[in-house]
């Protein structure tokens, strides 16, 4: 595998480090500005949305730059947006510098995507998507608690610093380590907007959507849970939560491995084994032998089926930066609808397990959204799987 999709990896780590810190600042920043916790708890949602919104429209933008250049301008940008985040000296003026580093991160995802694509070709794709979201995973288990050390030991603004640097020297390994890939002999932008006119492609959209709005459902609460329902000290829930988020980068390392041949499986068998550990979750909460094992195997089957599900809309569609950063919107806005739903459902007074059931049903819609996608795959046994799975919107892959 190239040493380049290593360093895109580590660009994505931190631009999602910065998306979920956030959350482990939340005291430090009320403090800081004066508002509610609930009020900085809005730098979450604004952080998504910036993606949603404006990542594809920069994304458009910068078709017609060299892809290399572009990934290196919007690291720097995102340096940029952490400086100004970092020496902020009222709250909107930090509301800015996340709409900067949101906008320039949704746009980064999408090319790094196109980017490792062509690096590999369509038989490797699902691996390296594998290897560029373990960015994710790894902001899970080493970002989120980094900030928040730091945060503790020198205060939030030395985070946002910590994070902007890190991104300055992945900006330096992009310029040294990642080759130039040439651009289409002719830039079609209408052509990459076509893309989007694709049913099946927003299907495949909705679908991601629900498994990670699934899964996020339930996690923005797990430390309520973990304490309030489960019984276990507070000192206890960063450990739950470094369970669960190794669980998450040994699963993304193994289902990486399986991606290509096995695209559609893992994701149809995998939104059943998501959907089944949060019923069982929300039945078994109160156990705490039993959380840990569920925290385990939603580790392992949840977010690392991120990669196959980019595969996906790449086989649906193209290897466009395009489709990568809209698919990169659709997560997100799954990321905002799952706590979202958890939220009235708790408030509504159906308790904090609701949240579980909300997320539980979520993937059970993802589930029947993506069955006959499955089932159509099962029934088309071709002689030569490797072909059909390079046509245009074919969703099929390699067979053993």
């Amino acid at each position: 595998m190239p040493i380049a999709i290593f360093t895109l990896g580590i660009g994505v780590f931190c631009l999602n480090t910065t998306e979920i810190m956030v959350s482990g600042l939340l005291p430090s920043l009320s403090a800081e500005f004066d508002v509610s916790v609930s009020t900085v708890g809005y730098l979450i949602a604004i952080f998504a949305l910036g993606m949603v919104i404006g990542g594809p429209l920069l994304t458009v933008a910068l078709l017609r730059v060299p892809r290399k250049k572009a990934l290196i301008c919007l690291l720097l940008v995102f340096v940029l947006g952490q400086a100004l985040g970092a020496v902020a000296p009222e709250f909107w003026a930090l509301v800015v510098a996340r709409v900067v580093t949101a906008l320039a991160a949704s746009a980064f995802f999408g090319i790094a995507v196109a980017v490792s694509a062509q690096l590999v070709g369509p038989e490797l794709r699902g691996r390296a998507l594998s290897i560029l979201l373990g960015g994710v995973m790894i902001a899970q288990v080493v970002g989120l608690p980094a900030a928040s050390l730091i945060d503790q030991h020198f205060g939030w603004r030395a985070s946002f610093w910590a994070v902007g640097a890190v991104a300055g020297l992945s900006a330096v390994a992009v310029a040294w380590l990642v080759p130039v890939t040439p651009l289409p002999e002719r830039i079609d932008v209408r052509g990459e907007v076509a893309a989007l006119r694709n049913p099946r492609l927003w299907a495949v959209y909705c679908t991601n959507a629900m498994v990670i709005g699934s899964i996020v459902a339930g996690t923005s609460y797990f430390s309520p849970i973990f304490v309030d329902v489960g019984g276990f000290s507070p000192s206890a829930v960063p450990w739950l939560f470094a369970v669960f988020g190794i669980g998450t980068v040994v699963g993304n390392a193994i289902i990486g491995r399986f991606v290509d041949r096995y695209m559609m499986p893992l994701i149809f068998y995998g939104l059943i084994g998501v959907t089944l550990c949060l019923v069982v979750f929300a039945l078994v909460a109160q156990n705490r032998v039993a959380t840990v094992v569920v925290l385990v195997v939603l580790g392992l089957i949840g977010l690392p089926l991120n990669p196959a599900m980019g595969a996906r809309v790449m086989r649906v569609a193209n290897d466009g930066p395009l489709v990568s950063t809209v698919n990169a919107s659709a997560i997100n806005v799954g990321v905002v609808l799952g706590p979202w739903a958890g939220g009235v459902a708790i408030s509504a007074g159906a308790g904090l397990v609701a949240a579980l059931w909300i997320g539980a049903c979520m993937a059970f819609i993802g589930l029947l959204s993506v069955a006959p996608a499955y089932a159509a795959t099962r029934r088309a046994r071709p002689l030569d799987t490797a072909a059909v799975a390079a046509l245009p919107g074919s969703e099929a892959g390699p067979r053993p």
